[in-house]
């Protein structure tokens, strides 16, 4: 009987792990949709910042999410420098989902 716990627990972990990984994938594919990935990337800066480090930036602000989705949708200077991000053809919607799964990495 524990060994049937533990392959359920087992189990029901590997589906929430890849239910994030899906999620992720998802994210990713709409960034790169939308052009972001253009000037950025999850780990390492290119013309804007790194993800990881808009994460880290803004982590535990809760006015982060409707902040950040604004500056996506608006565009936005001199947060991370003077070049500046141009707005972004995205709804309100895919905006705040974005942001939302940047505010996520780690």
């Amino acid at each position: 009987m524990k060994f049937v716990h533990i392959a359920v627990t087992a189990a029901i972990a590997g589906m929430a792990m890849a239910g994030q990984a899906y999620a992720a994938e998802d994210m990713s594919a709409l960034a790169k949709a939308k052009n972001c990935l253009t000037c950025h990337t999850v780990d390492k800066k290119v013309v804007g910042p790194a993800y990881k480090e808009v994460a880290a930036k803004y982590a535990g602000d809760a006015k982060a999410l409707d902040t950040l989705a604004a500056k996506v949708k608006a565009g936005g200077k001199g947060n991370w420098g003077q070049v500046p991000m141009p707005p972004n053809n995205v709804t309100e919607e895919e905006a705040k989902k974005l942001v939302a799964w940047i505010l996520s990495l780690k």
